[in-house]
Protein backbone atom coordinates (compact mmCIF):
# COMPACT_ATOMS: atom_id res chain seq x y z
CA UNK A 1 0.00 0.00 0.00
CA UNK A 2 1.07 3.45 -0.70
CA UNK A 3 0.38 6.61 0.94
CA UNK A 4 -0.03 9.73 -0.98
CA UNK A 5 1.83 12.64 -0.05
CA UNK A 6 0.25 15.71 0.24
CA UNK A 7 1.58 18.87 -1.25
CA UNK A 8 3.05 21.10 1.24
CA UNK A 9 0.34 24.32 1.47
CA UNK A 10 2.04 25.66 4.80
CA UNK A 11 5.38 24.58 4.63
CA UNK A 12 6.28 26.64 8.09
CA UNK A 13 4.30 24.61 9.95
CA UNK A 14 5.40 22.36 12.86
CA UNK A 15 7.68 19.91 12.89
CA UNK A 16 6.36 16.34 12.89
CA UNK A 17 6.72 13.38 14.99
CA UNK A 18 4.43 10.89 13.48
CA UNK A 19 6.30 10.06 9.89
CA UNK A 20 5.20 6.44 8.78
CA UNK A 21 7.89 4.16 6.74
CA UNK A 22 4.95 4.65 3.85
CA UNK A 23 5.45 8.10 3.38
CA UNK A 24 9.19 8.07 3.67
CA UNK A 25 9.25 5.96 0.91
CA UNK A 26 6.68 7.48 -1.37
CA UNK A 27 8.74 11.06 -0.54
CA UNK A 28 12.01 9.25 -2.16
CA UNK A 29 10.21 7.84 -4.84
CA UNK A 30 8.56 11.12 -5.69
CA UNK A 31 9.67 12.64 -9.33
CA UNK A 32 12.86 14.55 -8.85
CA UNK A 33 11.66 17.38 -9.81
CA UNK A 34 8.59 17.65 -7.38
CA UNK A 35 10.98 16.57 -4.37
CA UNK A 36 13.42 19.14 -4.67
CA UNK A 37 10.22 22.55 -5.15
CA UNK A 38 8.53 20.28 -2.18
CA UNK A 39 11.83 20.88 -0.53
CA UNK A 40 13.06 24.44 -1.57
CA UNK A 41 9.83 25.54 -0.25
CA UNK A 42 10.05 24.11 3.43
CA UNK A 43 13.61 25.44 3.19
CA UNK A 44 13.11 28.92 2.35
CA UNK A 45 9.90 28.58 4.74
CA UNK A 46 12.40 28.57 7.84
CA UNK A 47 16.03 29.84 6.11
CA UNK A 48 17.44 32.56 4.45
CA UNK A 49 17.96 29.98 1.02
CA UNK A 50 21.26 31.68 -0.12
CA UNK A 51 23.12 31.53 3.18
CA UNK A 52 25.26 28.96 4.78
CA UNK A 53 27.00 27.26 7.55
CA UNK A 54 30.10 27.07 7.95
CA UNK A 55 32.00 24.75 10.19
CA UNK A 56 35.94 23.57 10.87
CA UNK A 57 36.55 20.02 11.72
CA UNK A 58 39.44 18.82 13.52
CA UNK A 59 40.71 15.50 14.63
CA UNK A 60 41.73 16.03 18.45
CA UNK A 61 42.75 12.43 18.65
CA UNK A 62 43.52 10.32 15.52
CA UNK A 63 43.47 6.19 15.17
CA UNK A 64 43.50 3.46 17.09
CA UNK A 65 39.88 3.42 17.91
CA UNK A 66 38.42 -0.09 19.62
CA UNK A 67 35.12 0.22 17.47
CA UNK A 68 35.44 -2.03 14.46
CA UNK A 69 32.76 1.03 12.33
CA UNK A 70 33.68 -0.92 8.54
CA UNK A 71 33.74 2.55 6.86
CA UNK A 72 36.17 4.19 9.51
CA UNK A 73 40.03 4.00 8.95
CA UNK A 74 40.76 5.26 12.29
CA UNK A 75 39.33 1.90 13.48
CA UNK A 76 42.42 -0.60 15.06
CA UNK A 77 40.76 -3.13 12.95
CA UNK A 78 41.59 -2.35 9.94
CA UNK A 79 45.48 -1.45 8.21
CA UNK A 80 44.63 2.21 6.42
CA UNK A 81 48.04 3.04 6.65
CA UNK A 82 46.57 5.88 8.66
CA UNK A 83 49.32 7.97 10.77
CA UNK A 84 48.06 7.26 14.75
CA UNK A 85 47.85 10.49 16.64
CA UNK A 86 47.35 10.82 20.57
CA UNK A 87 45.40 13.56 22.12
CA UNK A 88 46.68 17.25 21.47
CA UNK A 89 47.72 19.40 23.73
CA UNK A 90 45.32 22.33 24.35
CA UNK A 91 46.77 25.21 23.03
CA UNK A 92 47.66 23.35 19.47
CA UNK A 93 43.88 23.06 18.88
CA UNK A 94 43.23 26.70 20.28
CA UNK A 95 45.59 27.96 17.30
CA UNK A 96 43.36 25.88 14.75
CA UNK A 97 40.24 27.53 16.42
CA UNK A 98 41.31 30.77 15.90
CA UNK A 99 42.74 29.85 11.96
CA UNK A 100 38.95 28.38 11.85
CA UNK A 101 37.41 31.90 12.83
CA UNK A 102 39.72 34.05 10.99
CA UNK A 103 39.12 31.95 7.67
CA UNK A 104 35.04 32.37 7.81
CA UNK A 105 33.53 29.51 10.40
CA UNK A 106 31.41 30.12 12.77
CA UNK A 107 31.33 26.70 14.49
CA UNK A 108 34.70 24.70 15.70
CA UNK A 109 33.95 20.57 15.62
CA UNK A 110 36.81 18.77 17.84
CA UNK A 111 36.11 14.81 17.22
CA UNK A 112 38.39 11.66 19.01
CA UNK A 113 38.53 8.12 17.86
CA UNK A 114 37.73 6.59 21.01
CA UNK A 115 34.93 4.77 22.29
CA UNK A 116 34.13 7.62 25.05
CA UNK A 117 36.16 9.80 26.72
CA UNK A 118 38.62 8.12 29.25
CA UNK A 119 41.16 9.38 31.38
CA UNK A 120 42.19 12.23 28.84
CA UNK A 121 38.55 13.82 29.38
CA UNK A 122 39.36 17.02 31.89
CA UNK A 123 41.65 17.94 28.77
CA UNK A 124 38.96 17.58 26.38
CA UNK A 125 36.44 19.91 29.07
CA UNK A 126 39.74 22.37 28.60
CA UNK A 127 39.57 22.80 25.09
CA UNK A 128 35.85 23.61 24.77
CA UNK A 129 36.40 25.81 27.33
CA UNK A 130 39.30 27.66 25.28
CA UNK A 131 37.46 27.61 21.85
CA UNK A 132 33.88 29.03 23.42
CA UNK A 133 36.23 31.47 24.82
CA UNK A 134 36.85 32.64 21.31
CA UNK A 135 33.56 33.01 20.59
CA UNK A 136 32.85 30.34 18.49
CA UNK A 137 29.95 27.23 18.79
CA UNK A 138 31.48 24.55 19.93
CA UNK A 139 30.84 20.49 18.93
CA UNK A 140 32.60 17.38 19.84
CA UNK A 141 32.24 14.11 18.95
CA UNK A 142 33.39 11.90 21.46
CA UNK A 143 31.81 8.15 21.05
CA UNK A 144 29.51 6.92 23.60
CA UNK A 145 28.98 9.46 26.54
CA UNK A 146 27.52 8.73 29.87
CA UNK A 147 24.87 11.45 31.56
CA UNK A 148 27.66 12.91 34.35
CA UNK A 149 29.86 13.50 31.01
CA UNK A 150 27.50 15.04 29.31
CA UNK A 151 26.55 17.17 31.63
CA UNK A 152 30.42 18.10 32.13
CA UNK A 153 30.60 19.08 28.81
CA UNK A 154 27.66 21.05 28.82
CA UNK A 155 29.14 22.92 31.61
CA UNK A 156 32.31 23.58 29.91
CA UNK A 157 30.70 25.68 27.23
CA UNK A 158 29.99 22.64 24.31
CA UNK A 159 26.83 23.92 22.01
CA UNK A 160 26.81 20.33 19.95
CA UNK A 161 26.99 17.30 20.30
CA UNK A 162 27.58 14.91 17.23
CA UNK A 163 27.07 11.15 17.58
CA UNK A 164 25.53 9.96 13.79
CA UNK A 165 23.26 7.07 13.93
CA UNK A 166 24.93 6.29 10.54
CA UNK A 167 21.72 3.78 9.20
CA UNK A 168 18.67 2.24 9.66
CA UNK A 169 18.90 0.09 13.00
CA UNK A 170 17.65 -2.59 10.98
CA UNK A 171 21.16 -2.10 8.36
CA UNK A 172 23.20 -1.36 11.64
CA UNK A 173 24.70 -4.27 12.59
CA UNK A 174 25.68 -4.98 8.69
CA UNK A 175 28.45 -1.96 9.37
CA UNK A 176 29.06 -1.80 13.16
CA UNK A 177 28.82 -4.62 15.58
CA UNK A 178 30.66 -3.29 18.77
CA UNK A 179 28.23 -1.44 20.28
CA UNK A 180 24.55 -1.27 19.50
CA UNK A 181 21.73 0.71 18.06
CA UNK A 182 20.49 1.40 21.07
CA UNK A 183 23.59 2.38 22.51
CA UNK A 184 24.13 5.54 20.05
CA UNK A 185 20.09 6.48 21.26
CA UNK A 186 21.30 5.98 24.52
CA UNK A 187 24.07 8.86 24.23
CA UNK A 188 21.71 11.13 22.16
CA UNK A 189 19.37 11.25 25.33
CA UNK A 190 22.33 11.47 27.80
CA UNK A 191 23.24 14.81 25.24
CA UNK A 192 19.81 15.70 25.59
CA UNK A 193 18.80 15.74 29.39
CA UNK A 194 22.48 17.47 29.74
CA UNK A 195 20.87 20.48 27.29
CA UNK A 196 22.99 20.31 24.69
CA UNK A 197 22.02 20.49 21.18
CA UNK A 198 22.30 17.24 19.08
CA UNK A 199 23.92 16.81 15.92
CA UNK A 200 23.20 13.51 14.44
CA UNK A 201 22.84 12.14 10.81
CA UNK A 202 23.94 9.60 8.54
CA UNK A 203 25.87 7.77 6.00
CA UNK A 204 24.67 7.31 2.19
CA UNK A 205 26.40 4.40 0.85
CA UNK A 206 26.91 1.61 3.59
CA UNK A 207 25.41 -0.65 1.10
CA UNK A 208 22.01 -0.03 2.51
CA UNK A 209 18.85 -0.20 0.16
CA UNK A 210 16.19 2.68 0.19
CA UNK A 211 14.19 1.72 2.84
CA UNK A 212 17.12 1.65 5.06
CA UNK A 213 17.57 5.51 4.17
CA UNK A 214 14.02 5.82 4.79
CA UNK A 215 13.81 4.36 7.79
CA UNK A 216 17.39 5.85 9.17
CA UNK A 217 15.24 9.36 8.36
CA UNK A 218 12.22 8.18 10.07
CA UNK A 219 14.77 7.58 13.53
CA UNK A 220 15.39 11.32 13.33
CA UNK A 221 12.38 12.48 12.49
CA UNK A 222 10.59 10.81 14.80
CA UNK A 223 12.71 11.29 17.88
CA UNK A 224 10.92 13.89 20.53
CA UNK A 225 13.11 16.41 19.30
CA UNK A 226 14.57 17.12 16.22
CA UNK A 227 18.39 17.08 16.26
CA UNK A 228 19.47 20.71 15.41
CA UNK A 229 22.22 19.53 13.20
CA UNK A 230 21.61 16.80 10.37
CA UNK A 231 25.04 15.68 8.52
CA UNK A 232 24.13 13.61 5.47
CA UNK A 233 27.59 12.24 4.76
CA UNK A 234 28.67 10.36 1.14
CA UNK A 235 30.64 7.35 2.12
CA UNK A 236 34.38 8.11 1.75
CA UNK A 237 35.56 4.49 0.11
CA UNK A 238 38.80 3.84 2.27
CA UNK A 239 41.37 1.36 0.36
CA UNK A 240 41.95 -1.10 3.49
CA UNK A 241 38.14 -0.76 5.23
CA UNK A 242 35.64 -3.84 4.33
CA UNK A 243 33.68 -1.27 2.24
CA UNK A 244 36.45 -0.01 0.07
CA UNK A 245 34.71 -2.09 -3.27
CA UNK A 246 31.06 -0.83 -2.32
CA UNK A 247 29.16 0.35 -5.06
CA UNK A 248 28.69 4.34 -6.54
CA UNK A 249 26.05 5.50 -4.72
CA UNK A 250 23.54 7.50 -7.47
CA UNK A 251 24.25 11.05 -7.12
CA UNK A 252 20.33 11.51 -7.77
CA UNK A 253 19.67 9.09 -5.05
CA UNK A 254 22.13 11.21 -2.19
CA UNK A 255 20.38 14.39 -3.28
CA UNK A 256 16.92 12.81 -2.87
CA UNK A 257 17.84 11.87 0.75
CA UNK A 258 19.19 15.47 0.86
CA UNK A 259 15.45 16.92 0.20
CA UNK A 260 14.03 13.97 2.27
CA UNK A 261 15.79 15.25 5.21
CA UNK A 262 14.83 18.60 4.94
CA UNK A 263 11.40 17.98 4.43
CA UNK A 264 10.95 15.63 7.72
CA UNK A 265 13.24 18.00 9.81
CA UNK A 266 12.34 20.97 8.67
CA UNK A 267 13.91 23.33 11.17
CA UNK A 268 17.93 21.61 11.42
CA UNK A 269 20.57 22.44 10.12
CA UNK A 270 20.91 20.01 6.92
CA UNK A 271 24.54 19.60 6.18
CA UNK A 272 26.08 18.52 3.32
CA UNK A 273 29.39 16.60 4.88
CA UNK A 274 32.03 13.76 4.24
CA UNK A 275 31.98 13.24 0.64
CA UNK A 276 32.23 17.15 -1.04
CA UNK A 277 35.92 16.32 -2.24
CA UNK A 278 34.41 13.72 -4.88
CA UNK A 279 31.35 15.63 -5.60
CA UNK A 280 31.14 18.07 -8.88
CA UNK A 281 30.35 21.74 -8.10
CA UNK A 282 26.77 21.04 -9.94
CA UNK A 283 26.05 18.24 -7.61
CA UNK A 284 27.07 20.16 -4.71
CA UNK A 285 24.51 22.72 -6.10
CA UNK A 286 22.19 20.63 -6.48
CA UNK A 287 22.44 19.19 -3.08
CA UNK A 288 22.06 23.41 -1.90
CA UNK A 289 19.46 23.25 -3.99
CA UNK A 290 17.59 20.30 -2.08
CA UNK A 291 17.80 21.84 1.33
CA UNK A 292 21.37 21.27 2.93
CA UNK A 293 22.92 24.93 3.64
CA UNK A 294 25.88 23.81 6.26
CA UNK A 295 28.88 21.98 5.20
CA UNK A 296 32.55 21.88 6.86
CA UNK A 297 35.02 23.64 5.51
CA UNK A 298 39.22 22.88 5.36
CA UNK A 299 41.30 20.57 2.90
CA UNK A 300 40.85 17.51 5.71
CA UNK A 301 37.78 16.43 7.44
CA UNK A 302 38.95 14.36 10.76
CA UNK A 303 41.30 12.37 8.10
CA UNK A 304 39.70 12.13 4.58
CA UNK A 305 40.27 14.72 2.26
CA UNK A 306 37.60 17.65 1.87
CA UNK A 307 37.01 20.38 -0.58
CA UNK A 308 39.85 23.04 -0.17
CA UNK A 309 38.27 26.74 0.75
CA UNK A 310 39.29 28.08 -2.48
CA UNK A 311 37.09 25.76 -4.08
CA UNK A 312 34.52 26.61 -2.06
CA UNK A 313 35.18 30.02 -2.01
CA UNK A 314 34.72 30.13 -5.73
CA UNK A 315 31.60 27.73 -5.79
CA UNK A 316 29.73 29.62 -3.09
CA UNK A 317 30.30 32.58 -5.12
CA UNK A 318 29.30 31.30 -8.18
CA UNK A 319 26.40 30.14 -6.63
CA UNK A 320 25.55 33.79 -4.69
CA UNK A 321 26.03 31.93 -1.35
CA UNK A 322 27.04 33.51 1.81
CA UNK A 323 28.53 32.56 5.17
CA UNK A 324 25.60 32.60 8.13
Amino acid sequence: MTVAITPVSNPIAEPRHDWRQEEVLDLLAQPFNDLLFQAQLVHRATFDANRIQVSRLLSIKTGSCPEDCKYCPQSAHYDTGLEKAKLLEVETVLEAAKAARDSGASRFCMGAAWRGPGHDFDTVLRMVEGVKSLGLETCASLGLLSGEQARQLKDAGLDYYNHNIDTSEEHYEQVVTTRSFQDRLDTLEHVRDAGLKVCCGGIVGLGEERVDRARMLLTLANMPKHPESVPINLLIKIPGTPLEENAQVDPFDFVRTIAAARIMLPQSLVRLSAGRQGMSDELQALCFLAGAHSVFCGVKLLTAGNASPDQDKSLFGRLGLRPM
